[in-house]
Protein backbone atom coordinates (compact mmCIF):
# COMPACT_ATOMS: atom_id res chain seq x y z
CA UNK A 1 0.00 0.00 0.00
CA UNK A 2 2.40 2.65 1.32
CA UNK A 3 4.56 2.07 -1.88
CA UNK A 4 1.38 2.70 -4.50
CA UNK A 5 0.83 5.55 -2.28
CA UNK A 6 4.55 7.20 -2.57
CA UNK A 7 4.44 6.60 -6.15
CA UNK A 8 1.65 8.58 -6.62
CA UNK A 9 3.07 11.31 -4.24
CA UNK A 10 6.16 11.05 -6.76
CA UNK A 11 3.30 11.44 -9.89
CA UNK A 12 1.96 14.49 -8.08
CA UNK A 13 4.70 16.46 -7.09
CA UNK A 14 6.49 16.14 -10.90
CA UNK A 15 2.95 17.41 -12.27
CA UNK A 16 3.40 20.52 -9.57
CA UNK A 17 6.80 20.78 -10.54
CA UNK A 18 5.79 21.12 -14.40
CA UNK A 19 2.53 23.48 -13.43
CA UNK A 20 4.25 25.84 -10.77
CA UNK A 21 7.16 26.46 -13.35
CA UNK A 22 5.11 27.07 -15.88
CA UNK A 23 2.86 29.37 -14.31
CA UNK A 24 6.01 31.13 -12.18
CA UNK A 25 8.31 31.69 -15.91
CA UNK A 26 4.97 32.61 -18.24
CA UNK A 27 1.83 34.01 -16.32
CA UNK A 28 2.83 35.75 -13.08
CA UNK A 29 2.94 39.40 -14.13
CA UNK A 30 4.85 40.89 -10.96
CA UNK A 31 7.45 43.16 -11.51
CA UNK A 32 8.67 42.89 -8.10
CA UNK A 33 9.41 38.48 -9.16
CA UNK A 34 12.82 39.17 -11.08
CA UNK A 35 15.67 36.93 -12.60
CA UNK A 36 15.76 33.18 -13.35
CA UNK A 37 13.73 31.09 -11.28
CA UNK A 38 13.43 27.16 -11.72
CA UNK A 39 11.49 24.84 -9.74
CA UNK A 40 13.90 22.49 -8.76
CA UNK A 41 11.45 20.11 -6.57
CA UNK A 42 8.38 20.02 -4.47
CA UNK A 43 7.64 17.68 -1.66
CA UNK A 44 4.14 17.44 -0.95
CA UNK A 45 3.29 16.25 2.38
CA UNK A 46 1.04 12.76 2.62
CA UNK A 47 -2.43 14.22 3.57
CA UNK A 48 -1.95 16.53 0.04
CA UNK A 49 -2.35 19.50 2.58
CA UNK A 50 0.91 21.26 2.03
CA UNK A 51 3.96 21.20 -0.91
CA UNK A 52 7.03 22.48 -0.36
CA UNK A 53 8.05 24.34 -3.39
CA UNK A 54 12.05 23.94 -3.98
CA UNK A 55 13.00 27.75 -5.73
CA UNK A 56 16.10 28.68 -7.24
CA UNK A 57 16.25 32.15 -7.96
CA UNK A 58 19.49 32.92 -10.14
CA UNK A 59 19.93 37.27 -11.37
CA UNK A 60 17.18 38.09 -9.36
CA UNK A 61 17.86 42.12 -8.85
CA UNK A 62 17.27 41.09 -5.04
CA UNK A 63 16.75 37.30 -4.11
CA UNK A 64 14.77 37.89 -0.59
CA UNK A 65 12.41 40.42 -2.88
CA UNK A 66 11.93 37.52 -4.74
CA UNK A 67 11.27 35.32 -2.64
CA UNK A 68 8.70 37.73 -0.72
CA UNK A 69 6.97 38.29 -3.50
CA UNK A 70 6.26 34.34 -4.93
CA UNK A 71 5.18 33.96 -1.41
CA UNK A 72 2.28 36.94 -2.00
CA UNK A 73 1.68 35.44 -5.22
CA UNK A 74 1.30 31.47 -3.86
CA UNK A 75 -2.87 32.23 -3.63
CA UNK A 76 -2.88 32.95 -6.75
CA UNK A 77 -0.43 30.05 -8.00
CA UNK A 78 -2.15 27.47 -6.10
CA UNK A 79 -5.62 28.66 -7.97
CA UNK A 80 -4.36 28.16 -11.18
CA UNK A 81 -3.04 24.68 -9.78
CA UNK A 82 -6.73 23.74 -8.83
CA UNK A 83 -7.82 24.24 -12.80
CA UNK A 84 -5.06 22.32 -13.40
CA UNK A 85 -4.12 19.48 -11.78
CA UNK A 86 -6.97 17.59 -10.62
CA UNK A 87 -6.56 16.79 -6.67
CA UNK A 88 -9.59 16.56 -3.99
CA UNK A 89 -7.41 18.84 -2.11
CA UNK A 90 -5.14 21.75 -3.70
CA UNK A 91 -1.89 22.36 -1.58
CA UNK A 92 -1.06 25.17 0.43
CA UNK A 93 2.17 25.94 -1.43
CA UNK A 94 5.14 26.81 0.70
CA UNK A 95 8.20 28.38 -1.07
CA UNK A 96 11.49 27.81 0.20
CA UNK A 97 15.15 29.15 -1.73
CA UNK A 98 17.02 26.14 -2.77
CA UNK A 99 20.56 27.88 -2.99
CA UNK A 100 22.16 24.42 -3.96
CA UNK A 101 22.30 25.54 -8.32
CA UNK A 102 24.21 28.65 -6.48
CA UNK A 103 26.66 26.74 -4.55
CA UNK A 104 27.40 24.51 -7.22
CA UNK A 105 28.64 27.47 -9.41
CA UNK A 106 30.11 28.40 -6.87
CA UNK A 107 32.14 25.33 -6.45
CA UNK A 108 32.43 25.36 -10.13
CA UNK A 109 33.93 28.66 -9.96
CA UNK A 110 36.32 27.55 -7.51
CA UNK A 111 37.70 24.47 -9.08
CA UNK A 112 38.88 26.43 -12.20
CA UNK A 113 40.68 28.47 -10.06
CA UNK A 114 42.63 26.19 -8.31
CA UNK A 115 42.70 23.44 -11.39
CA UNK A 116 45.74 24.38 -13.28
CA UNK A 117 44.82 24.61 -17.35
CA UNK A 118 46.13 21.50 -18.77
CA UNK A 119 47.65 24.38 -21.76
CA UNK A 120 50.58 25.45 -19.65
Amino acid sequence: MSNKNNNRLGRIEEELKKEISNIINYELENPKITGLISVTRTKITPDLKYAKVYVSILNAKNTNDTLANLKKSSGYIRSEIAKRINLRITPELIFILDDSMEYGAKIDQILKEIIPKKED
